[in-house]
């Protein structure tokens, strides 16, 4: 600034010479030297006055002001560019000149100096240079560590992360895991689910689980009479109980629970003699082909479990006009290591909950004395005590092959021949079915560990405990001694001051065999809150169903974090198969919070490679187990430290990262792959489901990557961000589905197909009847997800849109 005032035009000058002499003869000192009235002395003085200034760097000197007089007309454009205002000493707290005629010090050093001034500015500019290019490199250096600390610690922390979990995880033991299983069977044969709900809230609390509670709601259960059910046919008078033993009158009276729970619950009840016509698995073209050949009103069908939900089957059966089903499983969809031949096992014919109280839960509310009742059912109950018109019976294999008079071995060169009624043979037989219908208390153990920084945001980790008897003695125990042994190790780690960030809920639930009671029935009580805050669902519902192959059902969004987990674990075993992850139906207790409220689920299991293979929906046959079973297939538990290992890092991960793991465009490329065929009337879905993907590329590109770096984690933008990860799949609960079917149509019936199940069961109904309406209204609801999705992306967008533009 001094260089170019030394420039200025003459006028200028002469303005800046007044001002200063103006200052100067109010404060010249007597004696002082006459250098200083000189014009060019002044002018000299001038230059070094702004020089000194910049050394000064006194705050008030930054502010100044320029205070020539403000109706002074300058003549040329550049001095009225350089805005030169009159000089006013009051505009700091010391004026520009006034300051340095104020220190004498200064004006003494001047004046011996003047005549080395070319030296003196030399040294100064040195000290300036010199003074700049060390601020210059320590900027640099403070720079490249702050940035080096920063990509560090956003690399650290990923690190960290894992080794805490890892840190965590390693304290799980085979052997303690083998223990509680162990001690868990001893409660084997007790008759209701009181005394195994008390000892597993006994053992969460002493692991230090906070708030460990008994959830418990009074629902309509249907159990098998006093005597087993029987089958007898016409043409000799024979009788046989489930199991294909003859009905003798000591059975009867010394009934097994394994033979009286060969039954249907929520069956209708009552004897029905017909003719039994083989209907193979039921599908809609099994019946077309027997419809056309007989009169099917009111016979009996054979029919296979598998392939196809047992209630879809059924509402194909009780729409056709049948009265009856005789239930079994055909030894050719069985792996060969399971002889199941004379084993009976147990249905349930219900969707889901208290049958009593269809979409809400069985609360229980105790009224005042004064109105002389103690306590009274709050909620509305309504009288269903079957929930079908058919009388449904399972047998086993054995009474099949008596009903076919085949004694002919079907092994044959090592292939297995299904069984088959033949055709041009009349059978007649009896069914007898008792069942009684009675209100029961059903518990659920509900234990939480709040989250440090999102408290109400949940990640449900759910068991089942032993409810239906003696029926699945072992996977309950397994899948109890599983979500203990990670409390556990969770638990030591917590007592050393370390906490999640969202909360996550542990529930042992009750009722499972009888329609995933407990867990709907919780799920009805407390929708409202969880329909907001939770954000997945890990089951251990079946840990260890077999010993070959590790399979993994999760939700799209949830794949690639399981595929992660799995090439982990097999890279730590040295064992690395084809990753096994699909998005299948699951028959548990997950099934509320997929169907209702579209919360993200993943499921770790165990499972024979040849169970896999073979038909699905077998497992909603529950059999009865020796309690040695599991330890043959797992002797050494190996098999349940991994799916704890498994389940317990996705957990985790989920449960601390600051975005959810979720992958939005995995979810696009789900539908796409849903889309894929030769089915008709789909080029406009293809069109919906090709805008989908972009969106979610777009908003995986433009928002998923940037809430990952730690430097661009704004607490708001990632709380959003999460929000819409959350909710990703509640766009694809459709409302009319078949019975049986998922309402979240992202899920396939089974491992073989990749379209929309409710689109393959149009598609085939639609062969059968001239009209197409079933077709379109499936067309209409798998379109309309479609575009809920899309607008759901694009709004998201638009919302992180605004935020951004409104920060900047």
């Amino acid at each position: 600034m001094g260089e170019n005032e030394a420039n200025l035009p003459n006028t200028a000058l002469q303005g800046k010479k007044m001002a200063y002499q103006k200052v100067n003869a109010d404060r010249r000192a007597p004696g002082h030297s006459q250098y200083l009235d000189n014009d060019d002395l002044q002018a000299t003085a001038l230059d070094l006055e702004w020089d000194m200034e910049k050394e000064l760097e006194e705050p008030g000197f930054d502010q100044f002001q320029l205070d020539s007089a403000e109706n002074q007309n300058l003549e040329n454009s550049e001095t009225a560019d350089l805005n030169l205002d009159p000089i006013q000493p009051a505009t700091s707290p010391k004026g520009r000149f006034q300051r340095l005629q104020e220190e004498s010090d200064y004006v003494t050093h001047y004046t011996r100096s003047a005549p080395k001034s070319n030296p003196c500015n030399f040294c100064r500019l040195l000290k300036i240079f010199c003074t700049a290019i060390i601020l210059f490199i320590s900027g640099i250096l403070i720079g490249y560590y702050t940035h080096k600390n920063c990509s560090s610690n956003a690399t650290s922390s990923g690190t960290l992360d894992l080794q805490l979990y890892q840190e965590i995880l390693k304290t799980i033991q085979a052997e303690d895991i083998r223990k509680s299983f162990r001690n868990l069977v001893q409660l084997y044969k007790s008759e209701n689910d009181i005394e195994i709900s008390k000892k597993i809230k006994t053992q969460w609390t002493s692991l230090g689980l906070e708030d460990v509670q008994f959830v418990n709601y009074s629902v309509l259960l249907n159990l098998p009479g006093t005597s087993p059910s029987s089958v007898t046919l016409s043409s000799s008078g024979q009788c046989f109980h489930p199991n294909g033993q003859p009905c003798s009158e000591e059975a009867r009276q010394h009934s097994s629970q394994d033979l009286l729970y060969s039954y249907a619950a929520y069956s209708a009840s009552g004897t029905l003699k017909a003719e039994v016509i083989d209907v193979s698995y039921g599908n809609a073209d099994d019946l077309n082909r027997i419809k056309k050949m007989k009169n099917v009103t009111n016979q009996i069908a054979l029919l296979k479990l598998g392939k196809l939900p047992l209630l879809y089957k059924l509402s194909l059966l009780e729409k056709a006009g049948f009265g009856g089903v005789l239930l079994y499983i055909d030894p050719c969809d069985l792996p060969k290591t399971a002889n199941l031949s004379y084993d009976t096992f147990m249905v349930s014919l219900n969707p889901g909950g208290d049958p009593s109280t269809p979409g809400y839960p069985s609360i229980v509310v105790p009224l005042l004395h004064f109105l002389g009742i103690q306590k009274t059912d709050g909620s509305f109950r309504q009288n269903r005590s079957n929930l079908t018109s058919l009388l449904v019976q399972p047998i086993s294999a054995s009474l099949v092959a008596k009903l076919i008079s085949s004694p002919k071995d079907r092994i044959t060169h090592s292939a297995c021949s299904p069984l088959e009624l033949p055709n041009n043979e009349e059978r007649i037989v009896s069914m007898q079915i008792q069942t009684v219908t009675k209100f029961e208390t059903v518990t659920n153990v509900v234990g939480y560990l709040k989250g440090s920084t999102s408290p109400d945001r949940y990640i449900i980790v759910g068991s089942r405990h032993h409810t239906a008897y003696s029926y699945n003695g072992q996977e309950w125990a397994s899948s109890t001694a599983i979500i203990t042994a990670f409390i556990r190790a969770l638990m030591l780690r917590v007592k050393r001051g370390w906490r999640p960030d969202r909360t996550i809920v542990f529930c042992s639930w009750g009722g499972t065999a009888f329609g995933n009671i407990g867990s709907y029935e919780w799920g009805e009580d407390f929708k409202k809150v969880l329909q907001k805050n939770v954000v997945a669902y890990v089951s251990l519902h079946s840990p260890v169903s077999g010993n070959s192959s590790l399979y993994s059902v999760a939700s799209p969004s949830l794949q690639q974090l399981v595929a992660e987990k799995n090439n982990f674990n097999c890279s730590r075993r040295g064992q690395c198969p084809e990753t096994n992850i699909s998005s299948v139906q699951m028959q548990d207790d997950a099934d509320y919070f997929i169907n209702h409220l579209g919360v993200p689920a993943v499921r770790f299991t165990y499972e024979d490679i040849k169970a896999l293979e073979g038909p699905s929906f077998l497992s909603e046959g529950f059999f009865p187990k020796r309690a040695t079973k599991i330890e043959e297939m797992d002797p050494f538990f190996n098999l349940h430290e991994t799916i704890t290992k498994l389940s317990g890092e996705v957990i985790l991960q989920i449960a601390n990262e600051p975005v959810l793991p979720f992958n939005a465009l995995d979810i696009a490329l789900e539908v796409q792959n849903s889309l894929k065929g030769d089915q008709p009337n789909t080029p406009q879905l293809l069109a919906l489901a090709s805008r989908l993907r972009e969106s979610a590329e777009l908003f995986q590109s433009d928002e998923m990557r940037p809430a990952n770096d730690p430097k661009e984690r704004a607490p708001i933008r990632v709380r959003m961000l999460n929000e819409v990860l959350q909710d990703m799949e509640k766009s694809f609960l459709v409302q009319r589905t078949p019975p049986g079917f998922y309402r979240n149509i992202l899920y396939h019936l089974d491992g073989k197909t990749s379209q929309f199940s409710i689109l393959l069961e149009a598609w085939e109904h639609c062969k059968s009847l001239a009209s197409n309406e079933t077709l379109q209204e499936a067309l209409s609801e798998v379109l309309n997800s479609i575009n809920a999705a899309q607008v759901y992306f694009k709004a998201g967008l638009d919302v992180f849109e605004s935020v951004l533009v409104g920060k900047n």
